[in-house]
C-alpha cells in the first residue's frame, strides 16, 4: 500500500469517526450539543483537523442525513421484502418508516428538519437521498392509482409518514393510536 493510500484511508476513518460521535452526541443530548469543540474533544483531534473534513456543523449535519438516508433507504426495502402483496407491503413501509423516526431522532432531525446544505428534488441531489425517496417510490408507485403520478403520490404518502412521525414525537400525537393512523392511511390513501 502506498503512503498516499494509507493517508487516504486514514482521512476516511476520521471523517467516519466524526460522524459517528457527532450522530452519537445528538442522539444522547440534541443538536445544540454538538459543537466542533465538543467532537474535538472526543475524538481526541484538534479543531483544525475536524475543519480539513467539515467547514462547520452545518457540513457535519449533512454527512449524518446522508448517512441515515442511506440506513432509512435499507430498512424500508427491508421491510417491504419481507411483505406479500401490496397492502402488506405499504404497511410495512410505513411501519419502518415511523420505527426508524422514533428510534433515530437526531438522524431524523438532521435528514429532515435542520440545515445540512443538502439540495432535495434537484438536479444535484445526493445519491443517498435520491435512494432513500427511490425506496418510497418502489412499493408506493404500485398503489397510487389510475391516472395518478407515482412520485406526486409518494410525496404525498411521505408527507403524510412525516407528519405523523413529528406530531407524535412532538406529543401532539397520542402514541397509543399509532397502529390504528398506519392502517388508516393505507387504506384512505393507497389504492390496494
Amino acid at each position: 500500500m502506498s503512503v498516499q493510500e494509507r493517508k487516504e484511508r486514514e482521512r476516511a476513518s476520521r471523517e467516519r469517526l466524526i460522524v459517528a460521535t457527532a450522530r452519537e452526541l445528538a442522539e444522547q443530548q440534541g443538536w445544540d450539543a454538538v459543537t466542533t469543540r465538543r467532537l474535538a474533544e472526543r475524538i481526541e483531534y484538534s479543531q483544525p483537523v475536524l475543519y480539513s473534513h467539515f467547514r462547520g456543523k452545518r457540513e457535519i449535519i449533512g454527512a449524518v442525513a446522508l448517512e441515515g438516508a442511506a440506513e432509512m433507504a435499507a430498512a424500508l426495502r427491508a421491510a417491504t421484502s419481507a411483505a406479500d402483496g401490496p397492502r402488506a407491503r405499504v404497511t410495512a413501509l410505513a411501519r419502518a418508516y415511523l420505527d426508524f423516526a422514533e428510534r433515530n431522532p437526531a438522524v431524523y432531525d438532521a435528514m429532515f428538519q435542520l440545515d445540512g446544505g443538502l439540495a432535495f428534488a434537484e438536479e444535484d441531489t445526493p445519491e443517498p437521498l435520491k435512494d432513500g425517496f427511490a425506496a418510497l417510490l418502489e412499493t408506493l408507485a404500485e398503489v397510487a392509482g389510475d391516472g395518478v403520478h407515482p412520485a406526486l403520490f409518494t410525496e404525498v404518502f411521505w408527507a403524510a409518514l412525516h407528519g405523523l412521525a413529528t406530531l407524535t414525537r412532538a406529543g401532539r400525537l397520542p402514541p397509543a393510536e399509532a397502529e390504528r393512523r398506519v392502517e388508516l392511511l393505507v387504506s384512505r390513501l393507497a389504492v390496494v
